[in-house]
């Protein structure tokens, strides 16, 4: 049954607007940023000014930009494809891009937010949508089965929006997304609450399986690596959930069963991440995507990761490991530890 989506809030004070707002991405250019304050310099009795410690900052970041730029170049040679990709660390407000603006697939990834969109209206305008049984026909699931390793096995008993946001996130269940897309109605209701919490950018124009028809160019069914970062991180970090929401979704994300190969991969063991995925496959240029919140140990904030990849020629298989080695750059470029070795 579809519900119309109706969002009661004003718009919401990202938790990243500060440290992405600011920065402008040139196309295969890395850039980087610190939310801190620029600081007078002093003189000292020679005479001479010596460096801020924001100069000092700013010339860090100019140098893990340019060495992420470089690396990424490298990797989209030899992986004949384009990458776009944004990590925050929460706790220093440092960030760094590449290709951060230009616009990729969401693929499955929009599962993530059509779920904190359901919880959303759960809270303000449908009491109890969380726990409701959601019914459906074999016919409703069309060409879905393949994707749909959750839904597939209750469709004699329905599900609950809390299930399937769980087979949505964990699995990548692709009928759950659509079904989590009815009870905010339907793509629309989607890019209505990206509106509504200040994305102006990621929009879903279709539902599973046609979002992921993609073509170089193509607006519809799409996000920016910077966009994806910043609703990503309000949606995990920031106030659009309520406390116990946002534990879920996380708790959610720490359960994903498809994101091994791909950021998680390219952090240490000790690490804890949660993520997202989305992939379009080999006849839609090998499109594939993953978003994640990281932990490291010892670090009181997480980083964000927003990595987004297609290939130049059609008919190409995705890879992971670009977005793994993608992962683990941009976890160096923030400065983080402990880093396996390239």
């Amino acid at each position: 049954m579809r519900r119309k989506f109706r969002l009661r809030l004003g718009l919401a004070t990202f938790t990243a607007s500060a440290l992405l707002g600011g920065l402008a991405y040139a196309s295969g250019t890395a850039t980087s940023g610190t939310g801190d304050a620029g600081a007078s310099a002093d003189t000292d009795t020679a005479g001479k000014t010596p460096a801020s410690g924001a100069d000092l900052r700013a010339q860090d970041d100019a140098s893990s930009a340019s060495g992420l730029t470089k690396k990424l170049q490298a990797l989209e040679r030899s992986y004949e494809g384009r990458i776009g990709a944004v990590g925050i660390d929460l706790e220093t407000s440092r960030t760094v891009g590449y290709r951060a603006d230009e616009r990729f697939p969401f693929n499955s990834s929009f599962k993530v937010f059509a779920c904190a969109a359901v919880l959303v209206k759960a809270r303000t305008s449908d009491p109890g949508l969380m726990d409701q049984v959601v019914r459906w026909t074999p016919a409703d699931m069309g060409g879905l089965t393949a994707n749909s390793p959750e839904s597939t096995e209750y469709t004699d008993t329905g599900m609950t929006p809390a299930q399937l946001c769980r087979a949505g996130i964990t699995k990548s269940d692709g009928f759950a997304g659509n079904m989590l897309l009815e009870q905010i109605g339907g793509p629309r209701g989607l890019t209505a609450f990206f509106r509504a919490i200040g994305d102006r950018t990621s929009r879903l124009d279709r539902p599973e399986p046609l979002l992921t028809e993609w073509e170089p160019g193509e607006v519809r069914d799409t996000t920016t690596p910077a966009a994806a970062a910043r609703t990503f991180t309000e949606l995990t970090t920031g106030s659009t959930l309520r406390a116990g929401d946002r534990a879920r979704l996380v708790g959610w994300l720490k359960a994903s069963l498809t994101g091994a190969n791909r950021i998680r991969a390219g952090l240490p063991k000790d690490w804890t991440a949660g993520d997202k995925t989305g992939t379009g496959g080999a006849s839609n240029h090998g499109t594939a995507n993953d978003l994640a919140i990281v932990w490291s140990p010892g670090s009181d904030a997480p980083l964000i990761l927003s990595v987004f990849t297609n290939r130049t020629h059609d008919n190409t298989a995705h890879d992971d490991k670009v977005i793994s080695s993608t992962a683990t750059a941009l976890a160096t470029a923030l400065g983080r530890r402990s880093l396996p070795p390239e």
